[in-house]
């Protein structure tokens, strides 16, 4: 018996004569910007290998870093139709589709990974998880931890007033287009895909993320400034689309969630292990590392919690109370 999805065949049911027994053969496309050996493809490996060890085989991922499948809007937009793949994101690109998740990928927001990750097991966040399936989205993995932010240029930046006149990176979301404009910096979004190219050509100074994205996407080949702001926590998650999961068998959907968060919890010591090194290879190929006085950055940021009107009046003061 065969079970058609449109424009996927994510799902074959098989009637097995020998025993009876109905088995379900399912293969879930995993979409990602980053290359492979970043963490987040390591993350994604070891997903995958759960996810064929737990469902016996009957489970299969797909993996295709290195933007394979094109922009994260792209991506998003064939989930939500219903095709049988999930992509990395995180509550900066949610906001699109719930505002007030926006506030999660505020500056300096907090320091402790430990304090996010708590704040999306509670009701608070629960609650915009079900807004967000009634639009068509799916959180599937809630915990990958990304890393923190920093900030990769081809000339030093030491103080804000530094960041005059520059171009820095900067994913499509409004929320980090203000924090890095409120900086002093001119915040320019495109894929991470087109970056390094951007960035070999002067077209762009400088590019913002974590360490394990700047070092994987080799960035420091052409910027050899790393100044450390530590503006952004930045917690992440896989997402998919509705239809699709709710089309699965209810046990299957429920294997790939609780596999997704076994490998998030996989990101966290991960990343922890990984940075350290990460930052002495990037010395060693000349990079200089500025440890900067982060205050007169987060000074200037913070006035953007300001400015986003479709916010639930005081919600930074409900999300500030819940991290204490």
């Amino acid at each position: 018996m065969f079970k058609k999805l449109a424009g996927s065949v994510a799902i074959c049911v098989l009637a097995l004569g020998v025993t009876g027994a109905v088995a379900q053969d399912v293969t879930l496309r995993v979409a990602y910007e980053n290359n492979p050996g970043e963490p987040v493809d390591i993350v994604a490996n070891y997903w995958k290998d759960l996810v064929a060890e737990k469902s016996e085989g009957r489970i299969g991922l797909e993996l295709y870093p290195s933007s394979q499948m094109g922009s994260k809007a792209d991506v998003t937009e064939q989930a939500i139709a219903g095709l049988n793949v999930v992509q990395i994101s995180d509550v900066g690109f949610l906001a699109d589709y719930e505002p007030d998740l926006g506030v999660l990928f505020g500056p300096y927001l907090t320091d402790d990974p430990a304090k996010l990750f708590a704040i999306y097991d509670g009701e608070w966040f629960k609650a915009k998880e079900e807004a967000l399936r009634a639009k068509g989205v799916r959180i599937v993995m809630p915990n990958l931890l990304y890393g923190v932010r920093q900030l990769i240029t081809t000339k030093p930046v030491r103080t804000p007033a530094d960041l005059q006149g520059m171009k820095i990176r900067v994913p499509n979301n409004i929320m980090q287009i203000k924090i890095l404009e409120a900086m002093g910096a001119t915040a320019t979004p495109m894929p991470l895909g087109e970056t390094f190219g951007a960035l070999a050509q002067g077209v762009i100074d400088g590019v913002e993320n974590p360490i394990a994205v700047l070092y994987g996407q080799k960035f420091h080949e052409e910027a050899k400034y790393l100044s450390m702001i530590n503006y952004l926590t930045n917690t992440a998650m896989f997402i998919g689309g509705e239809a699709y999961f709710s089309s699965l068998a209810p046990e299957d959907a429920a294997l790939l969630q609780e596999t997704a968060y076994e490998a998030g919890l996989y990101s966290q010591q991960l990343i922890t292990d990984l940075d350290a090194k990460m930052v002495e290879e990037m010395k060693a190929a000349g990079v200089e590392v500025i440890e900067v006085d982060t205050a007169p950055f987060k000074e200037l940021s913070m006035k953007v919690y300001s400015e986003f009107p479709e916010w639930t009046p005081g919600l930074y003061d409900l999300i500030q109370a819940e991290i204490q």
